[in-house]
C-alpha cells in the first residue's frame, strides 16, 4: 500500500484527492493536509468583497466530503517539507511519511515586498483568500458611508491579474448601481506593459478589448506601473518607460484599495531549497515531477513557470483553472503508471481559459497554449460570460460535495464556449 499525501486543500489539492482515489481505488492511502478546516473557491472571492456572495456561500467543509471518500484529512497545516525524509513536519509538530507527494499549496502572498501593502499590516485591501475578501467587503460597507477615490491594481511581480480587472469593474457597476459612481474616481494600476496584457502577452484583442472597455467606464488605468509603497489614503506609484526607465511619478490619493500582490512559495516548501526555484515555486518537468525528487509532484499557482515575455515591470505568467485541472489529471496518470510499474507518460497541456465577471458583462480568453506563438487565439466578451462563470461556481462545488473527479473545464466550459474538445 502506497501512501499518498496532497499537500494543500483548494482547487487543485481537493481535485487531486479525488482524482486519485477514483483512479487507484481504496487500496492506497490518500491523505490531505489544509490550512484550517474549509475549502474555498477562490474564483467567486471578487464577489465576496462587494456583498454579492457570504464566504459560507462558496466555502464547504473539506474534511466531510473528503472523508466520504476514504480520504484523511489534516487541517493543521505544514510547517516543513522534508524531502529526503519523505516526510512532511505539520504545525503541531506530528510528522507525516509519504511515497508520494502532491504539492497543491497555491502561494505565499508577498504584501511585504512593497511597503505598506495589505489587508494585515498595510493600507490595502485583497480577494486573493475568503478571509480576505470578507474583510474587503467590511471596508466597503464602511466606504459607502463616505465614498471617494479607490485604486485597484497589481503590485510588482503579480501573475494574477484577471481578479483586479475582474474587482475594477465590479466596483463600478456596483456603484452604478447605488448611484455613486459620480462620487468615486476608479484607477488601475499595474505592472503590465499595457492593459490586457495580463502576463500572457495579450490573448487576442484583449488590449483593445480592455482599453475600450476601460474608456466605457471612465477607469483611469497606469500600466507598466510599479507600487513603491502605500500609506494610508495614498499610494506612490512610479511610471517606466518602455527601455524600464523612470517615466512618471505619481502620488495616488485613495478612500478604498485593492492591490494583488506577487506571489511565492509558500515557506513550508519554500524552505526544501532542493525543491525549488529561487522564489520558492517547485520545479517540475513536463509529467509534474520535480527533478530533484522523483516522488514529488506539484500543481497549481506552486508550480514554477517563467514569465512569457521580459517586461519592463516584473509581470509573471498566470496559473488558470484549466491549467491546474490539467496538471492534477497527468499527476493522477503517473502516480497511477508508477504504482502499475509503467512508465510515468501523461503530460500538462499548460493552456491559459479565463472566464472574467466584468459586473455587468464578462470576457472570455482561451491561449492554446499558453506562451505564443499559439494553435488558438479566442476572445469574446458579452452578458452570456457572467452566466458561464456563476454555472461553473455552482457545478464545481456541487463536484467538490460528490467527489466528483471529472475534470470541469474540458467537459463543460470548452464545450460551451464552442471549442472543441482538447487532446
Amino acid at each position: 500500500m502506497a501512501r499518498i499525501v496532497i499537500l494543500g486543500a483548494g482547487l487543485g489539492g481537493m481535485s487531486a484527492a479525488y482524482e486519485l482515489r477514483d483512479r487507484l481505488g481504496r487500496e492506497h492511502a490518500i491523505s490531505v493536509i489544509g490550512e484550517g478546516e474549509r475549502f474555498s473557491f477562490t474564483p467567486s472571492n471578487p464577489w465576496v468583497a462587494v456583498g454579492w456572495r457570504k464566504p459560507e456561500d462558496i466555502q464547504l467543509p473539506a474534511r466531510d466530503y473528503l472523508e466520504r471518500r476514504g480520504i484523511a484529512f489534516e487541517p493543521a497545516g505544514a510547517a516543513e517539507v522534508l524531502p529526503d525524509a519523505n516526510q512532511v513536519l505539520l504545525r503541531d509538530g506530528r510528522r507525516m511519511d509519504y511515497d508520494y507527494l502532491v504539492i497543491a499549496t497555491g502561494p505565499r502572498l508577498a504584501f511585504d515586498e512593497v511597503p505598506g501593502l495589505g489587508p494585515e499590516a498595510g493600507h490595502t485591501q485583497s480577494i486573493c483568500t475568503t478571509a480576505h475578501a470578507q474583510k474587503a467587503w467590511l471596508a466597503y460597507q464602511a466606504f459607502l458611508e463616505d465614498p471617494g477615490p479607490i485604486v485597484v491594481g497589481a503590485a510588482p511581480g503579480a501573475s494574477c491579474f484577471g481578479p483586479a480587472y475582474e474587482f475594477a469593474m465590479i466596483l463600478d457597476a456596483d456603484l452604478r448601481k447605488r448611484k455613486l459612481r459620480d462620487r468615486v474616481p476608479i484607477t488601475y494600476v499595474s505592472p503590465e506593459p499595457y492593459l490586457g496584457h495580463m502576463g500572457l502577452g495579450g490573448v487576442g484583442d484583449s488590449r483593445g478589448l480592455m482599453e475600450a472597455e476601460f474608456r466605457k467606464r471612465h477607469i483611469r488605468a497606469i500600466a507598466n506601473a510599479r507600487i513603491v509603497s502605500v500609506e494610508p489614503g495614498r499610494m506612490q506609484v512610479e511610471e517606466l518607460d518602455r527601455h524600464g526607465k523612470p517615466e512618471a511619478g505619481h502620488a495616488l490619493d485613495f478612500r478604498y484599495a485593492m492591490v494583488l500582490p506577487a506571489f511565492t512559495g509558500v515557506d513550508a516548501v519554500s524552505a526544501a531549497k532542493s525543491l525549488c526555484n529561487p522564489r520558492g515555486f517547485v520545479q517540475v518537468d513536463r509529467h509534474q515531477r520535480n527533478p530533484a525528487h522523483r516522488n514529488v509532484f506539484a500543481a497549481g499557482v506552486c508550480v514554477a513557470i517563467p514569465p512569457v515575455e521580459p517586461t519592463p515591470v516584473p509581470a509573471g505568467a498566470p496559473k488558470t483553472g484549466f491549467m491546474i485541472e490539467s496538471m492534477v489529471t497527468a499527476i493522477a496518470h503517473n502516480i497511477a503508471d508508477e504504482l502499475a510499474r509503467q512508465p510515468a507518460e501523461a503530460v500538462a497541456t499548460w493552456n491559459a481559459i479565463c472566464l472574467a465577471d466584468l459586473g455587468d458583462t464578462g470576457m472570455a480568453f482561451v491561449a492554446l497554449p499558453q506562451n505564443p506563438p499559439r494553435n488558438l487565439t479566442w476572445t469574446r466578451e458579452g452578458k452570456w460570460v457572467r452566466v458561464a462563470k456563476r454555472a461553473f461556481e455552482k457545478y464545481f462545488l456541487a463536484k467538490m460535495r460528490s467527489g466528483n473527479s471529472e475534470p470541469v473545464y474540458e467537459k463543460y466550459v470548452l464545450k460551451a464556449l464552442g471549442i472543441e474538445r482538447l487532446k
